[in-house]
Formats: C-alpha cells, sequence, structure tokens
C-alpha cells in the first residue's frame, strides 16, 4: 500500500468566511483571501460543508433540493459580469438595495436578506444575459449550452424541478398535478416548453457558479490547499434527485439516528429512507453519479453519516423505529456496494463513522481503506480508571485526527465540563480555559499519527461559537460568520498569530 501522505486542515463553512466585498455570506469569491491565509498558517486541505442548493426558506446545508447543484446564494455576484454590465448595485429596487444593506451589517448569516438581494441581482444578470448574449448567440451563449449539454444528466430535472417549484408555489412535487408529480413525459414536455425561460435561468445560475467555483479551486490548487466537500446522507423529500427517482426512496418513513452522545433521545431528521433493494437493481447508479459529480467538484470529500449507508435507521409517522437493512451480513454488504459506487469516480473519500457505530462497520472501512474520524475528547481508554484519554500519537495513521466537527460544542464550552482529574489527562494541566490550555490541545491533534487532521476554525482561535447545535431548531444553527472579514486577515494581529503559531506546530518547530 502507499505510504499515505501527512496533511493538515481547517474545517470551515463557506457560508461563514465573509469578507468586505460579499454580500452577507461567505461566497465563491471568498475561497481566495481564505485559502492564502490557511497557506499561510501551514495547512493544506480546507473542509467545508455541504454546498448543495438548499430548500426554499431553510439553512441547513443537509436538507438540500439538489445533490448534484451548487446553491446560486455562493455566486460572487460583485464580480458576475452580467450584472455589472445591468447596472450593479444602482440597478437595485429600493427593497434589494436594503436587504444588502441588512445583508452585510448583519453579525451572522441573515440568508432572508441575502437570499432577498441576491435573488433580485440575479435576475438582473440573467435578464441581460439572456436578451444580450442568449438571443444574439455570442460566445458566452455557446459556452451555456455546451455546458447545458455536458451536465444535462443533472441539470435537466434540477432546473425544470427549480422552475416547477416556482410556478407551483411548493416545493413538495407530491401535491402537483398528478401528470406532473408522477413525470409522465408529454405533461413534463409541455411545461418544459411553458416554462423554458425559468427553465434557462436555473441552468444559467448553474453555468455560472460552478464557473466561479472552479476558479475558486484553481486558486486553492495554485496556493497548494485542496478543497474538501461533504456529501450528506440523504437529499431532501422536497428535491430534484427524489421526484426523478421516486422508486429509489420510501416517502412513508423518515430518517435519523437512535440515541447517541450529540442526543439522549436520538434525531429525525425528517429525511426519506433509501429503498435499498431498488437502488441496488439499478447497480446504485445514483450513488455512483453523486461520487462522479463530487470528483467533478472537489479534491475529495467527507461521507456524511457513513453507517446510514451500512444500516439506516428509520422512523414511521407512528413513531415506530428500526434498521434497515436489519441482517449484520446484508448491511455490510450494502455499505461496501455503497462505498465501492461512490468511489468508482476516483475521489479521495474520507467516512464520517462518529457516533453509535457498529464493529464490522470499522472492520470494513479498515479492509476498504477509508480513513475515519479520531475525535479527541471521545477517544478514551474506557475500560480503564478514570478512563484516560488516548494519546493522538498512538492513533492508527489511516484515521482523521480532529478536535471536534461541526455538531460538537468547542474546546472552549467542553473543557469547563471536565473534571480536574480529565483536564490533566487531556491537557497534561487542570484550571480554566486560557491560550495555554487552547494550543496543548491543538498541539496534540496536529501532531497526532493520523495522516489527516481537520481542526474547526472555532478552536484554532479557542472561540465559543458554535456552527450548529444537533437536534435544536433556530437562527443559532448555519449562521456563524467569522468576527473579521477573510480579506483582512493578513492585517489583524490574532489571525497573524495564529498562522505563526499553525505553521510552527506543524512543521515541529
Amino acid at each position: 500500500m502507499t505510504t499515505l501522505e501527512t496533511r493538515r486542515g481547517v474545517l470551515l463553512p463557506l457560508f461563514s468566511a465573509v469578507s468586505l466585498r460579499s454580500w452577507g455570506i461567505g461566497d465563491c469569491g471568498d475561497v481566495a483571501p481564505l485559502v492564502s491565509w490557511l497557506a499561510s498558517a501551514g495547512f493544506g486541505d480546507l473542509m467545508l460543508l455541504p454546498l448543495g442548493t438548499m430548500s426554499d426558506g431553510q439553512s441547513s446545508p443537509y436538507s438540500a433540493c439538489s445533490a448534484m447543484a451548487i446553491d446560486p446564494i455562493y455566486i460572487d455576484v460583485s464580480s458576475l459580469e452580467d450584472f455589472q454590465r445591468a447596472g450593479g448595485i444602482a440597478a437595485l429596487d429600493s427593497s434589494a438595495r436594503e436587504a444588502l444593506d441588512v445583508a452585510r451589517a448583519s453579525a451572522r448569516v441573515n440568508y432572508a436578506a441575502v437570499g432577498h438581494a441576491k435573488s433580485c441581482a440575479l435576475d438582473l444578470a440573467f435578464a441581460r444575459f439572456q436578451r444580450d448574449e442568449w438571443a444574439a448567440l455570442t460566445p458566452r451563449a455557446s459556452s451555456l449550452a455546451a455546458y447545458i449539454l455536458s451536465e444535462r444528466w443533472w441539470l435537466d430535472d434540477y432546473a425544470l424541478f427549480r422552475a416547477l417549484t416556482r410556478a407551483q408555489g411548493t416545493g413538495n412535487w407530491t401535491t402537483w398535478p398528478a401528470a406532473l408529480a408522477q413525470r409522465d413525459p408529454a405533461a413534463l414536455a409541455d411545461i418544459q416548453h411553458h416554462l423554458q425561460s425559468e427553465v434557462l435561468r436555473e441552468q444559467y445560475l448553474q453555468w455560472v457558479v460552478e464557473g466561479q467555483w472552479q476558479q475558486a479551486r484553481r486558486v486553492a490548487t495554485a496556493a497548494g490547499v485542496r478543497l474538501y466537500g461533504d456529501v450528506p446522507f440523504a437529499v431532501d423529500a422536497s428535491s430534484a434527485d427524489v421526484w426523478s427517482r421516486a422508486g429509489d426512496f420510501r416517502l412513508d418513513l423518515s430518517a435519523g439516528v437512535p440515541p447517541d452522545a450529540f442526543s439522549a433521545t436520538g434525531q429525525d431528521w425528517g429525511l426519506p429512507v433509501y429503498r435499498w433493494d431498488a437502488i441496488a437493481a439499478g447497480g446504485f447508479a445514483w450513488l455512483n453519479a453523486r461520487g462522479r459529480r463530487a470528483a467533478a467538484l472537489y479534491d475529495g470529500i467527507r461521507l456524511d453519516h457513513l453507517v446510514g449507508f451500512f444500516r439506516t435507521y428509520a422512523r414511521t409517522k407512528d413513531g415506530d423505529a428500526g434498521f434497515t437493512p436489519s441482517d449484520e451480513a446484508d448491511q455490510r454488504r450494502l455499505g461496501e456496494q455503497v462505498l465501492a459506487a461512490v468511489r468508482a469516480s476516483g475521489v479521495d473519500l474520507l467516512a464520517e463513522d462518529l457516533g453509535v457505530i457498529p464493529d464490522f462497520v470499522r472492520i470494513a472501512l479498515q479492509d476498504l481503506h477509508v480513513p475515519g474520524y479520531k475525535v479527541f475528547r471521545w477517544e478514551r481508554a474506557y475500560d480503564q480508571p478514570g478512563q484516560p484519554f488516548i494519546d493522538p500519537s498512538t492513533y492508527p495513521r489511516e484515521s482523521i485526527a480532529a478536535t471536534g466537527t461541526h455538531d460538537t460544542e468547542t474546546h472552549a464550552e467542553w473543557w469547563p465540563t471536565l473534571t480536574a482529574e480529565e483536564q490533566r489527562s487531556a491537557a497534561g494541566r487542570a484550571g480554566p480555559f486560557d491560550p495555554d490550555v487552547r494550543d496543548i490541545l491543538l498541539t496534540r491533534v496536529l501532531h497526532a499519527a493520523s495522516s489527516r487532521a481537520f481542526i474547526p476554525m472555532a478552536d484554532l482561535f479557542g472561540w465559543t461559537d458554535r456552527v450548529n447545535t444537533p437536534a435544536t431548531v433556530g437562527d443559532h444553527n448555519w449562521t456563524w460568520r467569522l468576527p473579521w472579514p477573510i480579506d483582512r486577515w493578513p492585517a489583524t494581529a490574532d489571525a497573524r498569530e495564529r498562522a505563526e503559531f499553525c505553521r510552527r506546530t506543524i512543521r515541529g518547530e
């Protein structure tokens, strides 16, 4: 087996990396200053949260209405040629300009304000493109046409679904007229013609955002930073994927997890459950397509809720719950088939194997050489007195060391919950959480034997800000923004100090 390269990275949602020029949310244009800082700090990897188009009214990146698309909310409007040629910010109506002001002034991501401002700007941009480029058959129009042709294997269904969602006033396709819900070919052809401008708008937005994203990837590559995407376990029931492949899903069941470290009662995500027999009969085509799409967008991916692909925890509407498949041999066989389907694209695959994980799943990951997570706070010798923390220098080489994830409390919040004995086991000292404790914990994980390590940005600085609190709903989730504009970090003393510390620590100086 090839010797594993040692790499260190940071976990940060793109929406958090707001700059002075962005519209209240981190976007494709903000990748450049972000990877520049990461490279200066000695990091070579950036782990992002999912970028898929979120269902209307949603802010969770794990409730996407597409497994393939990129949310247009990540378009860098300020550098979009069509928007500037349409008049730029001055051409926006008063409500859009007010929304932009609110979005930029907010301490957190204000999705309603960002969405309204960007939607209005993108309407102007598309109208200009359709009139001056598409109708005139310009080279840019030819570029979009080529993109539509090359990506039609997912883009056709996505664009029509989004256009229909607006026309029907809901993405809940089960409430649409039966002919549309059941995808009658004649009805689809008729509505495609009727909504051709709306469909083209969605195709245009994907062409724009993917073009910007691929440029961001090139900038990251030039800086020596690889971009990792997070592939959600499932998609929303109100999604293009479920509408177009309804036979692969059970809408009468809801996916989630049993009680675990995040929730004493378990979690019900409200997501549809895979119809594994139908998916297997189809050669795992959709999951293979997800891997192919991910390989086109990222240097590697984290497969979220890995155990769910071995056995899915499903609830009925009456509250009954259980695993499907129910037999362990079937579960292992299924998981291995899913991993093979996703991996067929050649994408670098990492497994989120946290929570209640059967031993056979970890064995399967080892056999398949797919690294799983070693989150320091949970890696303890539970069979020993005091349950001491395991030294990260003994972690398996084929693993991912981490201080936490987007779902965990930060180190600054976690540390005070420990007893003095536990604190001494974790950091060799007891007392309040201070910069020394912060850096001792960081050093232990950055020096782990694991070939990979990802540190949430909040833990690098010792902040208490959380990205998400599982089993809760509210504006406190998925809205965290960095305290300083990412393009000002070179001039920010704390950011410079952290970069120096990380660079020296990673190099072992």
